[in-house]
C-alpha cells in the first residue's frame, strides 16, 4: 500500500479526477452563460410577441386598418391635403463667417 508504484497510481487517479472536475466546472460556467443568453432572447421574443399582438388587435378595427394604409401608402381622405417636403440636393450652403474672438465681438457690436 505504501509502495512507490501504488502511490504513483493513486496520484495519477487523483489528477485524472481533478482534471475531470475542472472540465466539469468549465462546462457548468458555459451552461450558465448560455442559459442567460437564452433567457434574454426569450424575454426579447415575449416583448416582440406583445407588440405584434397589439398590432394584430389594432388591425382588427377599421380605424387601425385605415391608419396602417395611410402610414404605408400615404393615402388621404377626401377633402384632406397632402404636403410633400422635398430636400433640395443642389442647395448652396451659406458661407461660414469666422468669429473674431473676444475683440471681434466688440468690433461687430459698434459697426
Amino acid at each position: 500500500m505504501y509502495s512507490k508504484p501504488v502511490l504513483a497510481l493513486v496520484f495519477i487517479l487523483l489528477m485524472t479526477f481533478a482534471w475531470a472536475v475542472f472540465r466539469f466546472m468549465g462546462k457548468m460556467q458555459m451552461t450558465r452563460e448560455n442559459r442567460m443568453i437564452a433567457h434574454s432572447k426569450v424575454t426579447q421574443l415575449r416583448e416582440e410577441e406583445k407588440k405584434l399582438s397589439t398590432d394584430i388587435a389594432k388591425l382588427k378595427t377599421e380605424e387601425g386598418v385605415e391608419e396602417s394604409i395611410r402610414e404605408k401608402f400615404g393615402f388621404t381622405k377626401e377633402g384632406e391635403g397632402l404636403i410633400v417636403i422635398v430636400n433640395d440636393k443642389n442647395k448652396e450652403e451659406a458661407p461660414k463667417t469666422e468669429s473674431g474672438g473676444f475683440f471681434g465681438f466688440f468690433k461687430n457690436w459698434f459697426k
